[in-house]
């Protein structure tokens, strides 16, 4: 058997049909079970062993393993099968179509094109004698805060794995970004409106705070990128704050995302901001504020992963006509988990874009060189 476009084409429409929204990103999302469903049944007729594993309500990995005849390492392929939501789409979010070598739909590229390629990539190893595992892992909640790659870490024992995000060939993602959300949290001091000597306006004093990272944001983050991971990540997601017209407000918070680059940690953008605070406190000395960090995840740095480099370069070869590109990412992935936990772990996918908002599309014809590239790399790899 031989992956062609058509192959593609039809998973990748099966999967985008099926609402798979995170629910921590969006109230009510589906989440991944039925997902799960239809991939287990969609192996059914491999010799593979499948497991599906309930996180949480709704929230589902499929674990896929096609044995070998033992001696030789485990590989595994990791995709989620999450979405963002339908936010801006049109109605047909959820209906595949295709012009020329783009298919577009909500999750088509990131990521269903992706846990397309790596079960496409199984099927045609299925007659294959390897020595050594491979293992597909469709998981949840990449999109928020990856729980299934959580949980995939903690029962996973691999010698090496690809974690598959859309980008673009022959590009392969050897480091990339860490991030932190982030609260910033002014408190003022309620009055009535006519008693200006009485209240303290937290929303005027956020406002400078935004002013200076806004321009740390121009000045340091865009003036000097990383040489491989860009320009370091921030924007800001959420505000909240005041309780009526006439009422000073005594809180404001400010939901932001903001990025760390190899070597830094997250402690360095809060430094950072608690600087701002005091320069603004100059100004307003009564003002009271703290930074509230809500989650934070390490920059992805690939190591001892050498091994699986070279069988990857010398399949880039056969079926690109040339080695892959060493790249870096100025966004965040599962792969972080994967190599933190021990795991040398490298990062490629097929071309697409429009990520997160309407009409994302994958290409066609780069999703099967994905699969032909995973195909000769794993036969290698696996013995």
């Amino acid at each position: 058997m031989t992956v062609t476009s058509d192959d593609v084409v039809a998973l990748v429409s099966d999967l985008v049909r099926i609402e798979s929204v995170t629910p921590w990103l969006v109230p009510g999302g589906a989440g991944e079970a039925e997902v799960a469903r239809y991939l287990a049944d969609w192996l059914s007729d491999l010799p593979v062993d499948v497991v599906v594993d309930e996180i949480a309500p709704g929230r589902t990995n499929l674990v896929a393993t096609l044995r070998g005849t033992g001696g030789g390492p485990t590989l595994c392929l990791n995709a989620h099968a999450d979405t963002v939501g339908f936010e801006g789409w049109p109605d047909d979010a959820l209906q595949p179509r295709v012009d020329g070598d783009r298919l577009y739909g909500l999750g088509a590229a990131d990521d269903k094109g992706c846990c397309a390629a790596a079960l496409l990539a199984m099927r045609e190893l299925a007659g294959t004698p390897l020595r050594g595992d491979l293992v597909v892992a469709c998981v949840a909640d990449e999109e928020g805060v990856s729980i299934g790659t959580e949980r995939l870490v903690q029962q996973l024992r691999a010698d090496a794995a690809v974690v598959l995000e859309p980008d673009a060939l022959p590009r392969l993602v050897v480091e990339h970004q860490g991030f932190g959300w982030i609260d910033v949290v002014v408190h003022g001091r309620a009055a009535h409106g006519s008693a200006p000597d009485d209240g303290i306006d937290a929303i005027v004093a956020m406002a400078d705070i935004v002013t200076r990272l806004h321009r740390q944001d121009v000045e340091v983050f865009a003036a000097h990128p990383d040489p491989l991971n860009g320009r370091t990540v921030f924007h800001t997601g959420t505000v909240r704050g005041g309780t009526d017209y006439a009422t000073y407000p005594s809180l404001c918070t400010l939901g932001i995302e903001i990025g760390t680059q190899t070597g830094e940690r997250l402690d360095d953008r809060v430094a950072e901001i608690e600087a701002m605070i005091d320069d603004v406190r100059r100004d307003v000395p009564e003002l009271a504020a703290e930074v509230v960090v809500r989650l934070e995840r390490e920059p992805f740095v690939a190591r001892g992963h050498e091994p699986l480099l070279a069988c990857l370069d010398r399949a880039a070869e056969r079926t690109l006509g040339g080695r892959l590109t060493p790249s870096g990412l100025n966004a965040w992935t599962d792969a972080a988990l994967m190599q933190n936990a021990g795991i040398p772990t490298l990062l490629l996918g097929p071309l697409g874009g429009n990520f997160h908002a309407p009409d994302e599309w994958l290409s066609i014809s780069e999703t099967v060189s994905v699969v032909d590239l995973l195909v000769v790399a794993a036969r290698e790899y696996l013995g």
